[in-house]
């Protein structure tokens, strides 16, 4: 070989050798006793119904606006409050006036040329308005802690929809496997059947339409049960991941009370009923602050220390140190219709205030009775659901050894596949159905 040659082949080995170097230094490399979370899902973490609800209620902006809007009606009941009780301040400063030959000087509001003040003052200032508003803050502050248990009741529905969501997309997943594999196995049947010369072609390809409708619907319950997966994780998690998953409780759903039971929960525990009770109760209360317009407002002032020609509690052996109290009642006489165009505006808000009490009264009544059916409902059913899956399990199998047996054709068995896969379908959505209905129910009732 030549020694050109020679050199070219040791170049081309060195390169090989330093691309190959290159690529091991770039490419990620994966830490020791680590797996990734698609190989690895019994690492992924498990979520149960309490701690998405948790979650849930640290990452809901709305659930946080409602929690807010309770706080801030609470520090309003406080100020309001405090427009009750008397102010305590304290004023210190000194007035110097030109002189003019006499004690006061040139102004004639000075007391004396100089006057230097030093005094702590309590004020108090009452009247019926007054008195209306503390009572409507304190009516507006429980209508805020009502919506904020009925966005706390509304957030658990949808968690819990979606939490269950989840888990009825994964059993619906699992079901077409099931029903996929099934369909692969009748085709398997056919197959071997066909070439024994027991079936017709025509039996084959029944059996092939069958498996690829079956496989379409695995990919579409695969499809159906991410985006469950992704709508969860956007309620939970506040950095987005889907390395998690939710545990399968769905069985295990509370007993359903006696009507009775739950009708005594609503009159004690309805957020919407309350609320609205609390929101008549401030509009009346606006229309006594706005009616309080019309009467006279007492002011009293106290004042207690020094005003004097010198800042000492003593001079000229005469004690400055003294106090001085006032009284103002003040009079409303004419305002050109403001007042009582206020007492206008309040009576419409309480008039609609007592209507919307009155609907909500109505609507809570028609809403226990129409969740507590739905619940009833479900409930009843789930039996019905559960044997029907049961005999359409026991269908198939039967149904598939008459068709090897020669008794039963294969658009038979295809009927029979079906029914199965429906019958699943229909028990996982009528567990879900029931749990969601609980939920509906404990929006009115509270949890039971």
């Amino acid at each position: 070989m030549k020694p050109i040659a020679l050199l070219f082949i040791l170049l081309a080995a060195t390169a090989s050798f330093a691309q190959t170097n290159l690529v091991q230094s770039v490419a990620p490399s994966t830490p020791q006793n680590s797996t990734p979370d698609a190989t690895a899902p019994d690492q992924r973490l498990a979520i149960t119904l309490d701690e998405a609800l948790k979650r849930a209620r640290a990452n809901a902006p709305a659930f946080h606006a409602a929690i807010m809007d309770a706080g801030i009606a609470r520090e309003d009941r406080v100020q309001a409050r405090a427009a009750l009780l008397p102010s305590v301040n304290f004023t210190t400063g000194a007035v110097y006036t030109e002189p003019n030959g006499t004690p006061t000087g040139r102004f004639i509001s000075a007391n004396t040329v100089h006057e230097y003040i030093s005094q702590g003052v309590a004020s108090e200032s009452l009247g019926f308005s007054s008195i209306s508003d503390y009572r409507r803050a304190r009516a507006a502050e429980a209508v805020a802690k009502a919506r904020a248990e009925v966005a706390t009741r509304g957030l658990l529905v949808t968690t819990i929809r979606a939490y269950y969501g989840v888990i009825v997309s994964e059993r619906l997943t699992s079901n077409a496997q099931q029903a996929f594999d099934e369909g692969r196995h009748f085709l398997d049947i056919t197959q071997k059947l066909e070439h024994g010369g027991e079936v017709a072609h025509s039996d084959v390809l029944k059996a092939q339409l069958q498996s690829n409708e079956l496989q379409r619907g695995l990919q579409e319950a695969q499809l159906a049960e991410e985006k469950a997966k992704l709508d969860l994780a956007v309620l939970l998690f506040p950095n987005f991941t889907l390395n998690f998953a939710v545990v399968d409780d769905l069985r295990f759903a509370p007993p359903l009370p006696a009507v009775d039971e739950l009708q005594q929960l609503a009159a004690r525990n309805n957020p919407e009923l309350k609320a609205a009770v609390a929101a008549a109760q401030a509009a009346g209360f606006e229309v006594s602050s706005a009616l309080g317009g019309h009467l006279p407002t007492l002011s009293v002032n106290y004042f207690y220390g020094i005003d004097a020609p010198n800042y000492a509690t003593r001079s000229d052996g005469v004690r400055n140190l003294g106090y001085q109290v006032s009284a103002t009642i003040e009079l409303p006489i004419w305002n050109w219709g403001a007042t009582q165009s206020k007492v206008k505006q309040a009576q419409l808000r309480r008039t609609q205030a007592r209507l919307e009490l009155s609907a909500a009264q109505r609507e809570a009544i028609a809403d226990l009775q129409a969740f507590y059916s739905e619940a009833r409902v479900a409930h009843l059913q789930l039996d019905i659901l559960r044997q029907s899956a049961e005999l359409a399990a026991e269908s198939l199998r039967l149904t598939t050894l008459r068709y090897q047996g020669g008794e039963a054709t294969a658009l038979e068995v295809v009927d029979a596949q079906n029914a199965l896969a429906g019958a699943r379908n229909n028990y996982d959505n009528g567990e879900v159905r029931y749990r969601a209905a609980i939920a509906n129910l404990q929006t009115l009732t509270g949890k039971f």
